[in-house]
This record gives structure tokens, sequence and C-alpha cells, in this order.
């Protein structure tokens, strides 16, 4: 069986937004790009990344309305990266060793790329387990 890389199965589109925007403006691009998270800038520097997940559990769970919160205030700040030609398993163990569900994907100049998330190592096994099967 082949060896299945983190660019076969990544999320090509990244959205950047500055650390300064609202968390509800921040929610309606990812629903238009049909994304789960957006990267966080801090003027051209990297400055973490916001999920979904962490717009209901800290502004929305926490009565805090989402537009007076800015991505900024919620931002996860330890950026996590691996190059795209890993392994998914090399993926899936950092993913495990950092207690993340998302990594950003670079290339071999250390340029991002994609993004990769547990639900995608997940498709892919699901894939491969229902190939077994066949």
């Amino acid at each position: 069986m082949a060896i299945v890389r983190v660019a076969d199965v990544m999320t090509k589109r990244i959205v950047y937004l500055p650390s300064e925007t609202p968390l509800d403006e921040a929610a309606r691009a990812m629903a238009e790009a049909d994304i789960g998270d957006v990267v966080v800038t801090e003027g051209a520097n990297l400055a973490g990344m916001v999920t979904d997940r962490d717009i209901v559990t800290r502004s929305v769970a926490t009565n805090k309305k989402p537009s007076s919160v800015t991505l900024g205030e919620v931002a996860v700040r330890e950026i996590v990266i691996i190059e795209q030609s890993s392994t998914l398993k090399e993926a899936a163990d950092l993913m495990r060793q950092r207690a993340v569900r998302r990594v950003l994907v670079a290339d071999a100049d250390r340029q991002l790329v994609g993004i990769i998330a547990l639900g995608d190592l997940a498709l892919v096994h699901e894939t491969a387990v229902t190939a077994q099967r066949s």
C-alpha cells in the first residue's frame, strides 16, 4: 500500500485574518470558505490560530458577544507546523504529542501551504478500512 503524505489530504485553503478581527466576522469568513479555522496574523507575523470550536468555547459559552471579542483575545498562540511531505502517521503523532486537532502545513521553504485536521486523518483511515473490507 502506498504511503499517504500530508500534502495528499490537507486542506489547501488558508484564510488569514488580523488579530483585531471580531469573532463574528471570523465565523462568517469560515462559513463562506467552508472551513473550521483561520490563521491569525499580527502585521506580517503569524500570531496563532482560531477554530470554530474556539469561538464557541471562548466566547459564546462564556456569554461574551462574538462581535465584541477579537481573534487576538482567543487565539491559540502555539503554532504547530508539519512539512507537507510528512506521513499521516507523523501528523497523527504530532497532534497527539502537542494535544492539538489541527496543524499548519508548510513546504520545504517553510511557507504555509495548507492545514491538516484530525478529521482529515479520520477520513483517510475510514477509506482504508472500507477498502480492506471489500
